[in-house]
């Protein structure tokens, strides 16, 4: 099974909406994704909502053969080095959250 990484098209006209899916590229441009790594907004505000990627998913996908279309690999090129750095801090705070649960699970309780 060949599988590519692309956008999947949602919204409505004048408005669409894409989704980066890892599909089988024998399906059709809207057909049943494998996974889905991230979305594309063009008419969003802001320019942290116009677009999401799940970096470390999409490194895993490309390790074992996926390939981007165009477009999508405008975007990995571009801005995967930000997701990764954002999926990192929320790796940390978790680690940190749940050490500092630890911690007060550990620590005797005071009269």
């Amino acid at each position: 099974m060949a599988v590519v990484i692309r956008m999947k098209q949602f919204g409505r006209t004048h408005r669409h909406y894409f989704r980066i899916v890892a599909i089988d590229k024998r399906q059709p441009r809207d057909g049943r994704a494998i996974e889905e790594l991230g979305h594309y907004d063009p008419h969003a505000n802001s320019e942290e909502d116009r677009l999401s990627l799940a970096s470390s998913r999409i490194k895993y996908w490309m390790s074992v053969g996926a390939i981007a279309s165009d477009k999508v690999q405008v975007f990995i090129n571009k801005y995967l080095e930000k997701f990764e750095g954002i999926e990192a801090k929320k790796i940390a705070d978790k680690a940190a959250a749940k050490a500092d649960a630890a911690a007060k699970a550990a620590e005797p309780a005071k009269a």
